[in-house]
Order: structure tokens, then C-alpha cells, then sequence
């Protein structure tokens, strides 16, 4: 087994992140490229100052505008919103191997009565008039059901019957969400923006071992390096521990996955096999390591497993958002600050969208980690970044 030590195995993540070094990511196409390394990054609609995804492409993707991402979903139709990791974005390339999950899907919307003849009645509404939300969808009355659809659990709810039935013919793939106007969300026919041939695409998968070899594949990529334990990097994969310890003996049996021994650390970590290049520049010492200053998303690709943030960077980071305020350690969106390979703080901006002004509410500092002048200048340039992402002037503290 390759072993490596802490800093090494800290600027493998970082490099494959895109987060050390020269920008790798570069305006709209490097934005499309991270989301295919990554393969999801997380929706939350939440935009105190830029949304998660918005927020995780900003960090990689040099004069990334949130403009470019609405056009790759809405316009391009290169992306895709669905569940994945939760509510995720994806590539629309991927469609073929969530088929069975659309499927499975279908199969459940069916046990409720009266579901299928007010798809029918939907569909026909969207040919004929076009994106339609909940609440311009003519469809009256409420539906009580327990619901199976989505990876992330099991819920019971009452809710209006549009609604209902735009979610299911979502789920289903026989829906799109055709653009978003704040959180509302607009739906309109899968087949008039995606391929026939993608639509139609057989079931990759031959058994859910497949499905469950190519997802933790995917999980490993999206973070650079993972353990085999339960972790929330897994959150939408339905598999239990032994699912899961038999996928990654597949999977290092086929030399698909690679284990690796970092050092200080009791669980054997895992890459994939073509990022082994990757890790040999970083053991040479070739590797470009120039210091970069970022900002972290809450729920970004490389936060996925806290626990892994915390054993290989000694960092412990909780969004705190769901966090009564008095209990709050440092603050309702705070976002952890990444400089060079070390995580040396958090810091808590703020988009007044009424004066178009963001600010920076506080700074917190990691222990050991100095205030100085040459710091605290790069900090205001990653804020004045983030400050032209939500089309503000920066208002310095």
C-alpha cells in the first residue's frame, strides 16, 4: 500500500480540487468541467451571498459569473437538476444511469389512486401551454402519501395536488425543471430539451452492485480521496455498511480504486486509479502548489465527509445554519477559508441586495494562525471576488 504523509496527502485533495495552484477551471467551460470531475455538486436555494453551487464553482472557476451556470442548465442544457446527493446538480450525459432510480419512481407514483390519470392531465397541459409552477399548474385539491422517491429517506405529507404532481413526473424524468425564478421552480417536458437517444438510453447496470461500483467511483472522484466508513459523502446512496464494504473490495480488486496509508491516520484512504499520476507529482515534489486564498461553499464537494476534513487538516467546520443563534459558535452562513494547503479560518460575508453592498460580518482565525497584513489583504481580495459574483461593491471593514 502507497503511503504518504499529512501535507501530502492535504495538496493531493487540494490539487485535485482545484483549489492549490494556478486555476485549472476556467470561465463557463471550466465551470462544465468541474461539475463532470465532481459529477454533482449540491443545490440548496439559500443565497445570503451566492448560493452552495454558485459558491463552489466561484472558489475553482477563474471569472466564474452566476450567469454561466444558469446557462448551462436552462440555455446550454449541459447540467440538470435532480437528486443525486440530495438536490444536486449534474451532467445531463449522466441521465442513462439514474434510470432505474426514474423507474423506481414510476413504479411508486402508480400505488397512489388517481395519480396517473392527473399526469395525464398535466402533460397535456405542459404540451400545450408550456412551463408551468405549482401554482399555474389548473389542478385542484390535495394529496396525502408516503413517499419512497427520494434517495436521502422516507417522509409522509399532505401537499397541493399540482405540486404533487409536478414532483413525481420529476422524479419520474418525464419532467424538467425548465428554469427557477427565486425558489420557485418552473417545469416543463424532458423531451423537448434532452436528445432522444439520451432519453431513451438503456439501463447501464446489469444489478444494483453496478449502480452502487459506479456511485462510490463517483464520491471518491468528487473529493479526491475517501474512506470506506459510514460518512454523509454517501448521503443518497441506498447501500448498508456490508453494500458498501463489498462495493469497495470490487472495486480495489479490479484496480479501479486505489488504497492509500496517510500517515496519522488509522483508516486507509482511497483515489482512483487515474488520479494516481496526480499523487505521484505531489510525492515528487512537481506538483504546482502555489498558494491560493479561497472561500469553501457550506455544502462543498471537498466538506462532504467533516469527519476526513477533521483527521486530515485537524479542522472541524458545521454549517450552522439549523443552529438556534444562541447556540451558534461563530454564525448563520459562515464559510471556511482555505489558503494555501492549510485551512486558517472562517469567515461570516454578507449581500445587502438592497444596496447592492457586501460585507464582511466577522473573521475567525484557526488557532496558530497569525493576523497578519499580507493575510488579512488576501482575504479582502477573495471578498471582493465574491463580492463581484453577486454584482456588489465591497464595502471593507
Amino acid at each position: 500500500m502507497l503511503t504518504v504523509t499529512l501535507p501530502q496527502a492535504r495538496q493531493f485533495i487540494l490539487l485535485k480540487q482545484g483549489l492549490l495552484g494556478d486555476y485549472r477551471f476556467i470561465r463557463k467551460d471550466g465551470a462544465y468541467q468541474y461539475v463532470r470531475q465532481a459529477g454533482c455538486i449540491q443545490f440548496d436555494p439559500v443565497d445570503v451571498c451566492g448560493r452552495n453551487a454558485e459558491l463552489t464553482l466561484q472558489s475553482r472557476v477563474k471569472g466564474f459569473r452566476k450567469k454561466m451556470l444558469h446557462d448551462l442548465l436552462y440555455r446550454d442544457r449541459l447540467l440538470v437538476d435532480y437528486s443525486d446527493k440530495e438536490l444536486s446538480i449534474w451532467p445531463c450525459e449522466d441521465w442513462p444511469f439514474f434510470s432505474g432510480y426514474r423507474e423506481r419512481s414510476t413504479a411508486h407514483g402508480r400505488q397512489f389512486p388517481g395519480i396517473p390519470e392527473l399526469e395525464k392531465e398535466a402533460v397535456n397541459y405542459i404540451r400545450k401551454h408550456g412551463p408551468v409552477s405549482s401554482d399555474t399548474l389548473p389542478i385542484e385539491g390535495t394529496i396525502f402519501w408516503h413517499s419512497s422517491m427520494h434517495w436521502s429517506g422516507h417522509w409522509e405529507k399532505e401537499s397541493l395536488a399540482a405540486r404533487s404532481v409536478l414532483e413525481q413526473l420529476y422524479t419520474d424524468g418525464t419532467l424538467l425543471i425548465h428554469h427557477k425564478s427565486g425558489s420557485r421552480k418552473y417545469y416543463d417536458l424532458a423531451e423537448k430539451y434532452l436528445p432522444a437517444a439520451l432519453l431513451n438510453a438503456p439501463n447501464p447496470f446489469p444489478d444494483e452492485a453496478s449502480l452502487t461500483d459506479w456511485r462510490i467511483r463517483r464520491r471518491i472522484g468528487a473529493v479526491g480521496l475517501l474512506w470506506n466508513r459510514n460518512s454523509t459523502a454517501w448521503l443518497g446512496i441506498n447501500m448498508t455498511t456490508e453494500q458498501r464494504n463489498a462495493a469497495f473490495a470490487r472495486l480495489e480488486k479490479s484496480g479501479s480504486i486505489v488504497p492509500l496509508q496517510v500517515e496519522g491516520i488509522r483508516f486507509p484512504l482511497y483515489l482512483l486509479s487515474e488520479d494516481l499520476p496526480l499523487l505521484e507529482s505531489v510525492i515528487d515534489g512537481q506538483a504546482d502548489t502555489k498558494a491560493r486564498l479561497e472561500f469553501l461553499a457550506p455544502l462543498d464537494p471537498m466538506l462532504w465527509d467533516r469527519k476526513l476534513i477533521e483527521a486530515v487538516w485537524d479542522y472541524q467546520y458545521s454549517w450552522e445554519i439549523y443552529t438556534p443563534a444562541v447556540k451558534r459558535k461563530y454564525g448563520y452562513y459562515v464559510l471556511p477559508i482555505v489558503y494555501g494547503d492549510r485551512f486558517v479560518g472562517r469567515i461570516e460575508p454578507k449581500a445587502d441586495r438592497k444596496t447592492n453592498t457586501l460585507t464582511v460580518q466577522n473573521v475567525w482565525l484557526e488557532p496558530g494562525v497569525r493576523k497578519t497584513k499580507p493575510l488579512s489583504g488576501k482575504i479582502d481580495k477573495a471578498a471582493q471576488r465574491l463580492a463581484r459574483l453577486n454584482d456588489c461593491s465591497y464595502a471593507q471593514p
